[in-house]
């Protein structure tokens, strides 16, 4: 049994580097449904569950300080990539139903939780406003909700549940519905073809410079600068029971992170290696506290994110037949806030490869909103489970 921090540390990087260089190298079709993430988080959940660590005071001090400190430094990284100039040129009515998207989304929770709030704990409210995070941004987004709201890691393991079993789920209903694209569009009489210029007109080719050691260095201490100067501004925020310091820290991360991506800081290609390392490690540091057995109400869990599924679907076909939206907007703009950029490129490449920068520019725009209406959708919840 593992007493000490290094080895508790260097199990969870080892595991997680594993999974991430057997992802790439592989390219199997099962991880675009289970991300190496998701395993990563079982996995280490079950490592936790056999004891393999035990929750001394030297690791539970080292958990919490790489925790508290990589998480608004992941925060900033994650952000910087986002620049949003070139998400605006994506149109109004491509933003307005990325849009659509994010709000029949917040609905389908709000609704859900009314719904199913008395199924679950107490505290079962910032679950779901963790997992709101994720379905209108990405896994950084709902890891910074986690952060945000004091989430008990133990509770991470619906959030993950609801997230990698429903999210496969519609991934693979919108990718079967592609070839049915020309008879949706007849029905909501939606005009396609603006499609076609918009994305001759985008260009979002990596524009960014190798990734070198000096660049890397340098954001790596900008990175962890900035989670200093969150950490110690919040310090001086008031605070309620929703707005708490670690809310004004992921929220002063967050902004900060929104005003880099348009200088040419975001052009560095270090930001999202290095992004994507601490958002694996923060993935398996909260996992090593959770357990299997604190499970017990992951079906309803799972209902519950199905329900909201069921919403959000359902608010999308309204608006597209008052609207006029096609059925490539609909989709997209659903799996660029449930998938993120990990999925909303490749159902766009299925519908056609010219139309991969939409899906790309519209999953950076969840993960840009995805915090702040997460943490709306939260306030909500709360309210209720009042």
């Amino acid at each position: 049994m593992i007493q000490t921090a290094f080895p508790y540390i260097t199990i969870l990087l080892f595991i997680a580097s594993i999974l991430v260089y057997v992802e790439h190298k592989s390219k199997a079709k099962f991880f675009e449904y289970l991300p190496a993430i998701v395993i990563l988080y079982f996995l280490v959940m079950t490592l936790s569950s056999l004891g393999v660590w035990s929750k001394t005071q030297e690791i539970n001090h080292t958990y919490k300080a790489f925790k508290s400190n990589l998480l608004p430094a992941m925060i900033f990284l994650m952000l910087l990539q986002s620049d949003i100039r070139k998400i605006l040129k994506l149109g109004k009515k491509i933003l307005l139903t990325f849009f659509i998207a994010s709000f029949s989304i917040s609905i389908g929770f709000i609704v859900s939780f009314m719904i199913f709030h008395n199924l679950f704990e107490p505290n079962a409210w910032k679950a779901f406003g963790a997992l709101s995070g994720s379905w209108m941004g990405g896994t950084g987004n709902m890891v910074a909700i986690q952060g945000a709201l004091n989430l008990p890691d133990s509770d991470m393991g619906y959030v993950l549940l609801i997230d990698s079993i429903d999210y496969a789920i519609w991934v693979m209903i919108l990718l079967a519905l592609v070839p049915f694209a020309t008879k949706f569009n007849s029905w909501v009489k939606a005009d396609g073809s603006i499609l076609e210029s918009l994305s001759s007109s985008l260009n979002i080719e990596d524009t960014k410079r190798d990734i070198d050691f000096a660049s890397l260095f340098m954001m790596l201490g900008l990175a962890l600068v900035v989670s200093v100067v969150s950490q110690q501004i919040a310090l001086f925020m008031p605070t309620t029971d929703f707005l708490t310091k670690n809310t004004w820290i992921v929220i002063f991360a967050t902004i900060i992170g929104i005003i880099a991506g348009v200088t040419p800081l975001s052009r560095q290609a270090s930001a999202s290696p290095l992004a994507n390392i601490m958002l694996y490690f923060i993935v398996a540091l909260i996992a090593s506290r959770a357990n299997f057995a604190e499970l017990s109400q992951a079906p309803t869990y799972i209902l519950a994110g199905f329900f909201i599924i069921a919403i959000h679907a359902t608010v999308m076909i309204v608006f597209a037949k008052l609207f006029k939206l096609d059925l490539f907007s609909l989709g997209v703009a659903s799996l660029a806030n449930i998938g993120g950029v990990a999925s909303a490129p490749i159902l766009a490449g299925a519908y056609h490869k010219a139309l991969i920068p939409i899906g790309v520019l519209m999953a950076m725009m969840g993960y840009i909103v995805g915090t702040f209406m997460g943490l709306g959708v939260a306030k909500v919840l709360m309210v209720i489970a009042i």
